[in-house]
């Protein structure tokens, strides 16, 4: 455009055009950073003298910057001299996958390199002899480069690592900023393949730059980066890292990050939130580097202000913070979401913490459930050594052993809870949680194997008995679940899994007899019931949910109508429910989409309940919809007046369980994560914490959810009846549980006292590693439990019912009784039956003494 044939003269279109565009961008505030060269070779050059691979190229480079820095220099404050020689070199001159095309291979490609090299110290002495002592600017090169990891901690992999980042940044960064030579790895793997410089030419290279651009992103830094290069080794997307290497590597160089981005479909439009959460990585890892790690970075720049042609990848991709309509006339450009966000990331300077986001101090009410979660406790029914009815003699003389005397029997003694030992134990750990609750699921296929009360496992029944009343004893609260759906049969009965399931509507009064016998059993000592636990929607049909929601309501009033007057207990159901957040916090259709999602995800068996008895409007609507356009032919079941009233209203409190946060948009990228009956795809943003299993550690998400429960359904009392994070196994890396628990802890803070949510308890998951793996407060390693330092965490926020300030008090006082000696006699009654009878024998026994005594001495 300024050189059309490569030389002198320039064309005065170019030039004016490029003075107003300088002139309105000063008058506007914004500092122009300018490529003399990207990729944009006249033809002339490259037709006449081969371009790059030509030693003539560098002298005319020179006199094109001269040019430049003549007429523009006072408008420009930094120069890149070209962009990413690397790509120029090696896939221009090399592979030839780039204009100018030259399948050159490697002997061409390093060649060209040598030309780049000697071209850019060129323009850099000229600049700094001639230019700078008025336009006071200052020059660089535009380097891209990936980063590398080994597959394996060994020296050998460290070094190829080191290797390949010296194949392609060091390449041309080690003659620039550290020597004027190439990297040692390439001279000696290389060998005549790659040009010699003279002495000279080192000390003429070396230091000609004021400052390290660097470019990093998807097709700069791994796209275009050949598979030989990488020295079996793994890529990685940290920005961080490579900018600390980059900083160790060549004596701390301020850096300028001139390009970074990644990219989304071709068919992505204006909502881009892929796009969004690669941006936030990479600037998030650009002000970590900063702050924690001491790397000089004074400049961040997006790739690219607007959609265009991405060279090898043509449309197929977009990268603009600008979208634009390929296929229509005009062209016109419309801001995207990215734009949005990178608008209020650029007013803020960063990422500032939010006040919302801050812990906050406080305390929960007074009678506060702190609970845990077991899915099964541990049942062990072995029989004590006391109910053995067997009559043994020791062989003292040969054996040592105890005999059996055949045919020989004592009367069996009655059943007590102390025989089992296993219930001691888990009771004993629940003690040292310090936990005022404990909720755990019945196993309904065990209780009633034929699945009604033909066959009863009464050793089971008893075995629960004993383990709630043994709760009680010590003060903890059980909260027990007749049903949780597990992987084998759903932890259904075989013979209601085998015929159907949910889908089959005998199965609503199988439970309904189940629940009787539950609550029959087991209903003197559990106050706080949950007839279904964390049903899945996700594997439920439509049929199935239908007749679960029935199932729920019938033992619901049969509690209601045959228990709770005697019983006094409470009983509801409990609903999985995770946040959904829109992916694009500035688009409508993401909201919506995020709307859908949780109405399809917690409405749909929550609204019949706790709303208006039937399903969520914008359910049916979305399924009608559905239905008619793409003949999916789901459809949601009709409940009638009778079954209306039967539900509605069928609890006493909101339960549900909440793990993780999910990010949604209506912007189809990801075939693999994308809904296509629901038109929602799922998001993940990168930077957020993740557990081993890849489950996002997002607190606030649990204070939303609250809020969302509260708006939709009132006042109602919310129990957490479940929250928790897989971690290592190594107890070392429990410290991601020890921050889960107290954010999730403190945002449930939060729902209660700023916003008025009227939470009743909070359960952590789980108990411990034996029942549920990498989730639990206690390891399970040899036989043996061990409490993690999570467990202690959790502990001490029960010990102050939540986060309360230093100089406090806890105003809750310890649970008093009315009657102190009552309550003594009341939970020691069979060891003061002992006492009365031994006190009662000893009174007999002195006065038979007295009496024949005063006979004998009569």
């Amino acid at each position: 455009r300024l050189l059309p044939n490569g030389t002198a003269p320039a064309s005065p279109a170019g030039l004016a055009h490029y003075a107003r565009l300088l002139a309105r961008l000063r008058q506007l505030g914004v500092e122009p950073v300018v490529t003399l060269y990207h990729w944009d070779l006249p033809q002339r050059l490259q037709d006449a003298y081969g371009g790059w691979a030509s030693p003539l190229l560098p002298a005319l480079f020179r006199d094109y910057a001269e040019l430049c820095f003549r007429h523009f220099g006072a408008h420009v404050r930094y120069w890149l001299t070209m962009d990413n020689p690397y790509v120029v070199a090696w896939h221009g001159y090399g592979t030839g996958r780039l204009p100018p095309g030259v399948r050159g291979g490697p002997h061409l490609g390093y060649r060209a390199a040598h030309h780049l090299l000697q071209a850019h110290a060129k323009v850099w002495h000229l600049y700094n002899d001639h230019f700078r002592p008025t336009q006071r600017g200052k020059v660089s090169i535009a380097l891209s480069s990936h980063w590398i990891k080994p597959q394996n901690m060994t020296e050998k992999n460290i070094k190829e690592c080191q290797k390949s980042l010296d194949f392609v940044l060091g390449w041309f960064a080690k003659p620039i900023f550290i020597d004027g030579d190439y990297p040692e790895s390439m001279r000696s793997n290389l060998s005549s393949l790659l040009p010699e410089f003279s002495e000279a030419e080192k000390k003429y290279i070396k230091g000609t730059a004021d400052f390290f651009a660097l470019s990093f992103g998807a097709t700069l830094s791994f796209q275009l980066l050949d598979s030989h290069m990488k020295f079996q080794q793994l890529e990685s997307i940290s920005l961080r890292q490579l900018l600390y290497w980059i900083s160790s590597e060549y004596n701390n160089p301020q850096i300028f990050i001139v390009e970074n981005s990644w990219f989304v479909s071709g068919s992505t439009k204006r909502d881009d939130a892929k796009y969004i959460y690669y941006l936030k990585k990479f600037i998030m890892e650009t002000l970590k580097a900063i702050r924690y790690d001491g790397v000089d970075v004074f400049g961040y720049t997006v790739w690219s202000l607007l959609d265009g042609f991405e060279w090898h990848r043509g449309y197929s991709i977009r990268r603009g913070l600008f979208y634009i309509d390929f296929q229509s006339h005009d062209k016109k450009l419309m801001p995207k979401s990215s734009f949005l966000f990178y608008q209020k990331l650029i007013e803020k300077n960063g990422f500032p913490p939010l006040p919302e986001n801050q812990p906050i101090e406080g305390a929960f009410p007074c009678g506060f459930a702190w609970g845990v979660v077991d899915n099964y406790i541990q049942v062990d029914t072995t029989p004590s050594q006391f109910l053995d009815p067997n009559v043994y003699v020791w062989d003292v003389h040969q054996t040592k052993q105890l005999i059996k005397v055949d045919g020989v029997f004592t009367s069996r003694r009655k059943r007590h809870c102390v025989d089992f030992a296993a219930i001691r134990l888990q009771i004993s750990l629940l003690q040292e949680m310090h936990v005022t609750h404990f909720h755990f699921s019945l196993k309904w296929s065990s209780i009633l194997p034929l699945g009604n009360l033909s066959v009863i496992n009464h050793t089971l029944v008893h075995y629960y008995q004993c383990f709630v009343s043994e709760l009680l004893r010590v003060n903890i609260t059980p909260v027990v679940a007749l049903w949780q759906p597990m992987a084998e049969n759903q932890e259904l009965p075989a013979s209601l899994a085998k015929y159907g399931a949910w889908e089959n509507p005998e199965t609503v009064q199988a439970f309904a007899e189940y629940a009787k016998l539950c609550f029959t059993n087991l209903g003197d000592h559990v106050k706080i019931w949950i007839t279904i636990n964390e049903p899945s929607v996700k594997n439920l049909t439509y049929t199935a949910g239908h007749n679960l929601l029935k199932a729920h309501a019938k033992a619901w009033h049969l509690y209601d109508k045959e228990f709770r007057r005697s019983q006094k207990g409470k009983i509801s159901i409990a609903l999985q429910a995770d946040w959904v957040e829109p992916a694009c916090p500035f688009s409508r259709k993401d909201q919506e989409v995020a709307d859908r999602i949780l109405e399809f995800d917690v409405g749909w068996l929550a609204e019949p309940i706790f709303g208006n008895g039937d399903y969520p409007h914008i359910m049916r609507g979305w399924l009608h919809q559905r239905n008619s356009v793409d003949l999916y032919n789901f459809h949601l079941p009709y409940f009638s007046e009778d079954e209306k009233k039967l539900i509605q209203g069928s609890f006493d409190f909101f339960a549900l369980s909440h793990y993780t946060t999910t990010l949604v948009g209506w912007e189809k990228e990801d075939a693999l994560k994308y809904d296509h009956y629901l038109e929602v795809q799922m998001i993940n943003d990168i930077t957020w914490l993740h557990s081993p299993g890849r489950a996002a550690v997002v607190p606030w998400g649990l204070r939303k959810m609250l809020k969302w429960v509260k708006s939709k359904y009132g006042d109602v009392p919310i129990y957490v009846m479940a929250n928790g994070i897989d971690d290592g196994q190594n107890m070392v890396h429990d410290k991601l549980r020890v921050y889960y628990i107290q954010s999730y802890v403190n945002e449930a803070l939060k729902a209660y006292t700023l916003d008025n949510v009227n939470l009743q308890g909070y359960f952590i998951y789980s108990f411990n590693d034996k029942t549920a793996p990498k989730y639990g407060l206690y390891s399970y390693v040899a036989n043996q439990y061990e409490p993690k330092p999570s467990m202690k965490r959790y502990r001490e926020i029960i010990d102050n019912n939540g986060f309360p300030r230093p100089e406090a008090e806890v105003l809750c006082p310890e649970e008093t009784v009315s009657c102190p000696e009552c309550h003594f006699f009341r939970s020691r009654k069979s060891l003061l039956a002992f006492v009365a009878f031994i006190f009662v024998a000893f009174i007999v026994t002195v006065f038979l003494i007295s009496y024949y005594s005063r006979r004998v001495g009569r």
